[in-house]
């Protein structure tokens, strides 16, 4: 490649910044850099990096039209939400406050608050895209099965207690046999008669 210092200084500040960089693929780009300056082609490098030529084109021209400070990674925006920032704490109070009459469920699911967003706040989500929401909310997706209102916790205990099948007081209706297999044989001594 033909690439040139750009200041003379520049050197040395490579060669510090590679020899304290903990990020592999950051002192890859300087170690590209440094060895272009020394006049390998772009192939060699790649080989002796184990990297694609484009990488070593990429970082060797960002240093040619910027210096040493252009090959730090530069932070990236990502995807903006569907869900306006501003719209998030509304939404988190709609969560909160828990199902009203209009949505017909005793404890909202993914697909209710699905709808919720579609409907209330206009944002278009799929089912994944909710839970990654309410992930990034600080919500958890693990939550206790709801309990009926109408649920008697002390005639639920006293049925568990009486049921013949679950109480510990009911006998036993199998015979214990000695056999190991647990099914009804005869004893491996006795014969059949002929």
């Amino acid at each position: 490649m033909n690439i040139e210092l750009r200041c003379s200084e520049d050197l040395d500040v490579l060669k510090q910044l590679q020899r304290q960089e903990r990020n592999a693929k950051q002192r890859d780009r300087y170690r590209a850099v440094l060895l272009a300056l020394d006049g390998m082609t772009a192939p060699e490098i790649a080989a002796k990096l184990d990297r694609s030529r484009r990488f070593v084109q990429q970082w060797t021209y960002r240093y040619r039209d910027g210096g040493p400070t252009n090959l730090a990674e530069r932070p990236r925006s990502g995807a903006t939400t569907k869900l306006r920032r501003d719209d998030e704490a509304a939404f988190h109070l709609r969560i909160e406050a828990g199902p009203n009459g209009g949505d017909g469920v005793c404890a909202l699911r993914g697909k209710d608050l699905q709808r919720i967003l579609k409907e209330e706040f206009g944002a278009q989500y799929t089912l994944d895209g909710v839970y990654d929401l309410l992930h990034r909310l600080g919500y958890s997706c693990l939550k206790p099965r709801p309990r009926h209102r109408k649920n008697d916790v002390d005639r639920m205990h006293e049925w568990k207690r009486s049921a013949p099948l679950l109480s510990s007081e009911s006998k036993r209706n199998t015979r214990i046999s000695a056999s190991k297999s647990g099914s009804r044989m005869k004893p491996g001594s006795v014969s059949r008669e002929r």
